[in-house]
């Protein structure tokens, strides 16, 4: 009980952050990309609100073994840079400048009703669904090569 009532809280101070400050506003974003346009530097400002306190929260969480509530905390991963983190940034980014919205902005969109988180939310699910066997084909067609 104490999990979900902590994650909800969590979820719920993210959700209100990404609307307070303008994460949401898919002008603000593709602002912030048009480095050569009409360039808005407000998102670094967000960017360095959210990367200060995680880097605090890396540092802590090296140190434990269990969370706060007391779930194990998972190990660190190897970083290796390879074609389908390369690629699934790239797509991403792609997505992001393209509609202004990624995913956890999209769901904060929709409590006020903006029908182009929904739709951008609808296309992400789409995405969801096709993507283990776009993988699949594309691994196949690798592997052949």
């Amino acid at each position: 009980m104490a999990r979900s009532l902590f994650s909800a809280l969590a979820g719920a101070i993210f959700g209100l952050g990404l609307l307070v400050s303008g994460m949401t506003d898919t002008t603000r974003v593709q602002g912030w990309l048009d480095v050569f346009g009409d360039w808005d530097p407000t998102l670094a400002f967000v960017m360095g609100g959210a990367l200060i306190p995680m880097a605090i929260a890396w540092r802590v969480a090296a140190r434990r073994r269990v969370a706060v509530l007391g779930n194990p905390l998972p190990l660190t991963h190897e970083r290796v840079v390879d074609a389908k983190l390369v690629i699934g940034s790239s797509l991403f980014g792609a997505g992001w400048g393209l509609a202004g919205l990624c995913p956890g902005p999209a769901l904060a969109s929709l409590g006020w009703g903006g029908w182009g988180g929904l739709l951008f939310l609808l296309a992400m699910l789409v995405g969801m669904v096709a993507a283990p066997a776009a993988k699949a084909r594309i691994d196949r067609i690798t592997q052949a090569a």
